[in-house]
């Protein structure tokens, strides 16, 4: 474990840009072993030169959250962009998807009949330069039909003139203890179920595609032809107690000075306060999780309230207590929701500064 640079002013993300490569190419080794392809979902990284380094380690393209993302990402030379969202498009929208269509292969996800129609109808003729993916739920109950109402999307998309690529799912419900396991079957399950029906509709199904970062490695019998991980770059507190990487695989974290200590007495905790709150490390935390975020450097230590400026941690009696102005690594429970938090992220190797990237696509929410 490298110190933090002298320079880095805290709080600030921090990326270990060794660690980043090794996932990176850990990820598209273990996908291709499979005889799958790999979309890596880049709406947790939003970084056009991350990108760059996953579709050099052979992604055949990128998973995207919305048109804003897939138009920073086309305008880094991204060419083939998957929007895995059940898009409701406006007259707006339509046409910055027209434009998008101009420079880069376009597929996006729907779920319903109306949301393709309505599509189709905004598109026109255009309609014939998109590619369409319908949304199963395969246990998530997010968005999403059934397996079997896929066919009756799919014909809805044919007959607005897009071209039917196939279906994609995600297994959110992985994101649980003892879970990925039971998500990866349920996915292989829902994907066959929703191709069986879209061919016996007459469909050819070119895409079956799945993955999260918890399941994307557990991945092997199943019918999906693509998976779309995400979080496996960064690693995070989440896959950390899911079981899904190890301590020495996360590569982003947030750098932070103890600003407050207490010994604590009596009924009062033992604790140190860092100066990075909800607005670098984002407040999630499943019910599950053991705090709001983890210490790198004391894995007992416990991140128990989030502030706007203050993470207070619970600091485990058999170990020094640190200083204040000391500097700590603290790993976000969910890395997405912190990298969308700053504008730029300091890439670092062996402890020194190498680069600085700019979050590209920041707050491209719509």
């Amino acid at each position: 474990m490298h110190s933090i640079p002298e320079e880095i002013e805290t709080p600030a993300i921090l990326i270990e840009r060794d660690i980043l490569h090794r996932n990176i190419e850990r990820m598209a080794s273990r996908v291709r072993e499979r005889g799958l392809t790999l979309r890596p979902h880049v709406k947790t990284h939003k970084i056009p030169q991350i990108a760059a380094l996953q579709l050099e380690a052979g992604a055949v393209g990128l998973t995207v959250a919305t048109i804003g993302e897939a138009e920073v990402f086309a305008d880094h030379g991204a060419t083939d962009l998957f929007i895995a969202y059940p898009l409701w498009l406006s007259a707006a929208k339509a046409e910055r998807l027209r434009a998008l269509s101009q420079r880069a292969r376009i597929a996006f996800g729907t779920d319903s009949v109306e949301a393709v129609r309505e599509a189709g109808r905004l598109l026109g003729p255009a309609a014939a330069d998109f590619g369409v993916l319908v949304e199963i739920d395969s246990g998530h109950h997010r968005s999403g039909v059934r397996p079997e109402d896929a066919a009756a999307i799919a014909d809805a998309a044919r007959a607005a003139g897009f071209r039917v690529a196939g279906v994609f799912t995600f297994p959110g419900h992985s994101y649980a203890p003892g879970m990925p396991g039971t998500a990866v079957d349920q996915e292989g399950a829902a994907l066959d179920r929703a191709a069986v029906a879209l061919r016996e509709a007459g469909h050819d199904v070119e895409v079956l595609s799945g993955g999260s970062t918890p399941t994307a490695l557990l991945t092997g019998d199943s019918v999906a032809t693509e998976l779309r991980p995400g979080v496996y770059v960064f690693g995070d507190a989440q896959q950390l107690e899911l079981g899904r990487c190890a301590p020495e695989d996360v590569s982003l974290t947030v750098a932070a000075t103890v600003v407050s200590r207490h010994e604590g007495s009596g009924d009062l905790p033992r604790r140190i306060v860092l100066d990075a709150g909800s607005k670098m490390l984002g407040g999630d935390r499943p019910a599950w999780a053991s705090g709001f975020a983890r210490v790198q450097e004391e894995p007992d230590a416990r991140v128990s309230a989030l502030s706007e400026h203050h993470a207070t941690v619970l600091w485990p009696e058999d170990a020094p207590l640190p200083a204040l102005g000391s500097r700590l690594r603290l790993i976000p429970n969910h890395v997405c929701v912190a990298v969308n938090l700053v504008d730029e992220v300091t890439v670092v190797s062996d402890g020194a500064v190498v680069e600085r990237w700019e979050i590209a696509a920041r707050g491209r929410n719509a």
